[in-house]
C-alpha cells in the first residue's frame, strides 16, 4: 500500500504560526478548561502540551516540535490525520443537511448508507444499527437493549450484567458501573445497580505457576461461578472488550473466548463485544471478537467508525436480538444526534476508505506482522521489559522488575509515568497504563514509520532502564 500522505505538501510550523504563544495558550487552558482524567493542579502548573496540527501520523505542537502518534490520538485515527477525502465528505454533507433527527418516523441518506454499509463489513447476522456519539454511549444503549431483549420474552428477572475488573466501558455513569476500575468508582457513589464483576485474564500479574492457557481458562471459569452466584434467571448479559484497552492491552490466552461463549450460550446469557477500540482493523480483522474466534449478540462500536474525524458511536445488534427487539414495541431510547447526518456521512467515507484502499488488509498481512516482529525484536534484550502482547497495530509492554519472576516494581504507575515522560520529552505519544506502556498507531503507517517509532519507544524505554540502574 502506498503512502497516501506523500503526495501532499509537508506541513511545518512555520506554515501554521499559532496567533499566541505557547504561555498564552496555556494561561488561558488553565483559567477555563478543565481536562478528562487529569489533576488540574497539577497539570496547572506545568502547562498543557498545545497540539496544533496534524499530518499522516504526526503532530505538531506550538513550540514546532514534530511528534510521532504512537496512540492514533485515542485508539482512533485509524486512517491518519489530514485525509482531505473526509474533509471534503463533511463540508458537503453540512451545505446539504447540516442536521436533521432520526426520531419520529424520520431517516435521512448518509445514515440508510451507513447501516447498509456496516451490515457489509460486520460479521454474518449483524444487519441492524443504533446510533450515538461515543463508546460510553454505546454500552449505556447496550444495558437498555439487553433489558428491553428479556423483557419482551417475559423475563424482565435477568436484569444483572457482568463484567471484569479492570474492564473499560466508557465514562459515564453506566459506562464506568459497567467497567471495573476502582478509582473511578470511588468518585462515583451513584451507580447502575445490577452490575457484578469477576477478575481480569491478566496472567502477567495473577497467573502465577499456571501456563498462560491454564489460567485463562481458569479466569473465564470464574463467570460461570458468578452466574450460578447471582441465579442464571437473574443474569441478562456478560459484557467484555475482546482484549482490555485501558486496562493495558492485555491478550487474554486462546482458551479465554471460547469458554466465556461457551458458558453464556449454556446458561442463555447475551454476549456483549465492546470494540470501541478494537473495531475496523486495529487486530487486523475488521473486529477484534474475530482475531478471538468468538461470535457476540451485540457489538459497541466508536472510535475507529469515523476515525476520528467527527464523534459517533453505534451498537450492532445480531438478528437474533434485532428481531425480537423489531417486535417488541417502542424502544423508549435517543439523543439528539443519533444518527447525525454528517457523522454518518464521514462514517461512509472512512469505511469505505479502510475498506477500498486495503488499509485493514494491509494490518493483516504486512504492516501489523511487521510491527509486532520489530517491536518484539527491539525490545528482546531489554532488562525491563517482561512481555509484549498484541496483534495488528496494538501492542501492550510490560515493564518489570525481575523478567525470571515477573516480579512488578512496588510503585507500577510512577513506573509507567516515568517511562511516558521519557516519550513525551522525545516526541513520541506512547501510553502509560501502571507499569505497561502502550502503542496503537494510525493504520496507514509504513514500515519506515514503522521503523522510527519502535527506535524511539525502545530508546525511551532504556532511559526508564537507565534511571532504575538497570541498564
Amino acid at each position: 500500500m502506498t503512502n497516501p500522505f506523500e503526495t501532499r505538501p509537508a506541513i511545518h510550523a512555520e506554515a501554521r504560526k499559532p496567533a499566541r504563544t505557547t504561555r498564552e495558550w496555556q494561561q488561558m487552558d488553565a483559567a477555563h478548561h478543565l481536562h478528562p482524567f487529569s489533576d488540574m493542579g497539577a497539570l496547572n502548573k506545568i502547562g498543557s502540551r498545545v497540539i496544533t496540527h496534524a499530518q499522516g501520523v504526526y503532530l505538531w505542537d506550538s513550540e514546532g516540535n514534530k511528534i510521532i502518534d504512537g496512540m492514533a490520538g485515542l485508539w482512533c485515527v485509524n486512517v491518519g490525520y489530514g485525509r482531505k477525502e473526509l474533509a471534503d465528505v463533511a463540508y458537503k454533507q453540512i451545505l446539504e443537511l447540516p442536521y436533521y433527527n432520526t426520531f419520529f418516523k424520520t431517516t435521512h441518506p448518509p445514515v440508510i448508507e451507513l447501516s447498509q454499509l456496516l451490515s457489509e463489513v460486520a460479521p454474518a447476522g449483524f444487519e441492524h444499527f443504533f446510533y450515538c456519539n461515543s463508546g460510553s454511549e454505546g454500552n449505556d444503549t447496550v444495558i437498555r437493549i439487553v433489558h428491553k431483549f428479556w423483557a419482551a420474552q417475559g423475563k424482565p428477572q435477568k436484569r444483572y450484567f457482568i463484567s471484569r475488573h479492570n474492564g473499560y466501558h466508557g465514562s459515564t455513569i453506566a459506562g464506568a458501573s459497567l467497567g471495573g476500575m476502582g478509582y473511578m468508582h470511588e468518585q462515583m457513589p451513584s451507580q447502575v445497580p445490577n452490575i457484578a464483576h469477576i477478575n481480569q485474564p491478566y496472567w502477567y500479574a495473577d497467573g502465577g505457576d499456571q501456563t498462560p492457557e491454564q489460567f485463562a481458562l481458569a479466569r473465564a471459569q470464574e463467570l460461570e461461578a458468578k452466574i450460578l452466584e447471582i441465579g442464571a434467571d437473574n443474569v441478562a448479559a456478560f459484557i467484555g472488550e475482546p482484549f482490555q484497552g485501558a486496562g493495558g492491552v492485555i491478550f487474554p490466552a486462546d482458551t479465554y473466548w471460547p469458554e466465556i461463549q461457551r458458558i453464556c450460550r449454556k446458561y442463555d446469557i447475551l454476549l456483549c463485544a465492546d470494540e470501541v477500540i478494537g473495531g475496523f482493523g486495529r487486530t487486523g480483522q475488521w473486529f477484534a471478537h474475530q482475531h478471538f474466534g468468538f461470535e457476540p449478540d451485540l457489538i459497541t462500536m466508536a472510535k475507529g467508525l469515523s476515525s476520528g474525524y467527527v464523534p459517533i458511536g453505534a451498537v450492532g445488534l445480531h438478528r437474533r436480538v434485532a428481531d425480537v427487539l423489531m417486535s417488541a414495541g417502542d424502544f423508549n431510547h435517543g439523543l439528539t444526534y443519533s444518527g447525525h447526518p454528517v457523522a454518518a456521512a464521514v462514517a461512509v467515507a472512512n469505511i469505505r476508505m479502510l475498506r477500498d484502499d486495503g488499509i485493514v488488509d494491509q494490518v493483516r498481512t504486512d504492516t501489523g506482522p511487521y510491527f509486532q516482529n520489530s517491536l518484539r525484536e527491539a525490545l528482546a534484550g531489554s532488562p525491563l521489559v517482561g512481555e509484549v502482547h498484541g496483534a495488528g497495530l496494538v501492542a501492550g509492554i510490560q515493564l518489570t522488575k525481575d523478567k525470571a519472576t515477573r516480579q512488578r516494581f512496588d510503585d507500577p504507575w510512577g513506573l509507567g509515568n516515568q517511562c511516558r515522560d521519557h516519550c513525551f520529552r522525545n516526541n513520541l505519544i506512547m501510553r502509560a497504563t501502571a507499569d505497561r506502556m502502550l502503542l496503537s498507531p494510525p493504520l496507514v503507517m509504513t514500515r519506515g514509520e514503522i521503523d522510527e517509532l519502535v527506535e524511539k519507544a525502545a530508546h525511551c524505554i532504556g532511559l526508564t532502564a537507565r534511571d532504575l540502574g538497570m541498564a
